[in-house]
C-alpha cells in the first residue's frame, strides 16, 4: 500500500468515525479502569464503592454531552502527548454518594439526593463537593493513564471543573469522539460516570488499539507489579544438606543414643541448599557470631547434574 493510500484511508476513517468493534483494546482499557478505580476508592473508605464498565460508543461531542446538560459535573484534562483534551464526568448523585463514602458514612442514612422541580432550580455545588469531585476526577485520570500504559504513554493534567456541559469544551461539538460509560454504586445508591475522548486523540495509535485481534499478548504493568510483590513476599522453607549417603534399615535399627556418625564431608565440601526437595544453590559452610552460616558459591545446574548422575552409574 502506498503512502498516498494510507493517508486517504486515515482521512476516510476520521470522517466516518472509529469502529469500536475493530478496537478491542478500548473495551479492555475501560474495564481495567473500572477495576482499578474501585480498588483505589476501597482503600480510602470503610464503605465499598463499586465501579462497573457499562459500554463504549462513538458519538459526536455535542451528542455525547447533550444527555448530561443539567445533571452532571465534569473535569477537563489536557494530555500533552495526545495534544488534546478529554472530559471525565459524574452525575450529580455520584458526587453526593462519593462524598458520603469518603467521609465515613456507614449507609444507615441515605446519601443526599437533590430532585428539583425544574433544572434551573438546582443548587450550586458547595466548596467541599467541588473539592471531592476534583479529587476523584484526578484519581480516575491517574488510573486511566495506567490503563492506557500497554498501548501508549500519556499523562492527564487537570485544568478545570465545569458544571454546565455547554461550557465543557474539548473540541468542536460536531467532532467525533469516543464515550465510555460506567456505573458507580455505593451505600445503596448508584449513578453514572462517563469519559469523552476526541477521536483525533486516538487516531495516531489506532493500530495498537486493534492489536488484540492478531493474538498478541498485552502486558498490564500494574497487574505484573502486584503479582511480583505478592510472590516476593511468599515465605519458603530452605534446607541445607551437608552430605547424603544410603543406609539400610538394619543399620538404622542398630543406632544408639550418643553414637557418632562419621561423615565424609570436609570443611571445603559444598552444601546443597534445597527448596521443596529441589537444589537451588551450592554453598560453603562457615561460622559468624557463634552461628553457622552459608555462603552461596553457585546456582544449581540441573542439566549438568543430570549428566553427572548418568556418568556416575
Amino acid at each position: 500500500m502506498s503512502a498516498t493510500q494510507v493517508i486517504r484511508e486515515d482521512k476516510l476513517l476520521e470522517s466516518t468515525g472509529i469502529s469500536i468493534d475493530r478496537l478491542p483494546m478500548l473495551q479492555l482499557i475501560f474495564d481495567r479502569l473500572s477495576t482499578s478505580c474501585a480498588d483505589t476508592v476501597r482503600q480510602m473508605s470503610s464503605s465499598p464503592a463499586y465501579f462497573s464498565f457499562a459500554g463504549v460508543q462513538s458519538q459526536r461531542i455535542g451528542e455525547a454531552l447533550g444527555g448530561h446538560s443539567y445533571n452532571a459535573i465534569a473535569g477537563i484534562f489536557h494530555s500533552p502527548e495526545w495534544d488534546s483534551r478529554i472530559l471525565i464526568g459524574f452525575d450529580r448523585d455520584v458526587v453526593f454518594t462519593l462524598l458520603e463514602v469518603l467521609f465515613g458514612a456507614d449507609g444507615s442514612e441515605p446519601a443526599y439526593k437533590y430532585e428539583p422541580d425544574f433544572p434551573d432550580d438546582e443548587r450550586p455545588y458547595t466548596n467541599i463537593e467541588m473539592q471531592v469531585a476534583q479529587a476523584v476526577f484526578e484519581l480516575v485520570a491517574r488510573n486511566l493513564k495506567t490503563a492506557f500504559a500497554p498501548v501508549c504513554d500519556t499523562s492527564f493534567h487537570f485544568e478545570r471543573i465545569e458544571t454546565r456541559m455547554d461550557f465543557a469544551a474539548i473540541g468542536s461539538r460536531s467532532n467525533l469522539a469516543v464515550k465510555a460509560q460506567f456505573l458507580i454504586q455505593g451505600l445503596d445508591n448508584c449513578g453514572g460516570m462517563f469519559i469523552v475522548i476526541p477521536q483525533t486523540a486516538l487516531n495516531p495509535f489506532r493500530q495498537n488499539l486493534s492489536r488484540v485481534l492478531s493474538g498478541s499478548a498485552v502486558r498490564d504493568p500494574r497487574w505484573s507489579k502486584q503479582i511480583q510483590s505478592k510472590v516476593q513476599r511468599t515465605e519458603v522453607k530452605l534446607s541445607a544438606i551437608l552430605e547424603e549417603r544410603p543406609i539400610s534399615l538394619g543399620e538404622i535399627s542398630a543406632l544408639k543414643i550418643g553414637q557418632v556418625l562419621e561423615l565424609q564431608a570436609s570443611p571445603r565440601s559444598l552444601v546443597q541448599l534445597q527448596c521443596n526437595d529441589e537444589t537451588v544453590f551450592w554453598c560453603r559452610l562457615g561460622q559468624r557470631d557463634g552461628s553457622y552460616v552459608l555462603k552461596i558459591e553457585d546456582s544449581a545446574n540441573y542439566e549438568q547434574e543430570f549428566l553427572d548422575d548418568l556418568l556416575s552409574r
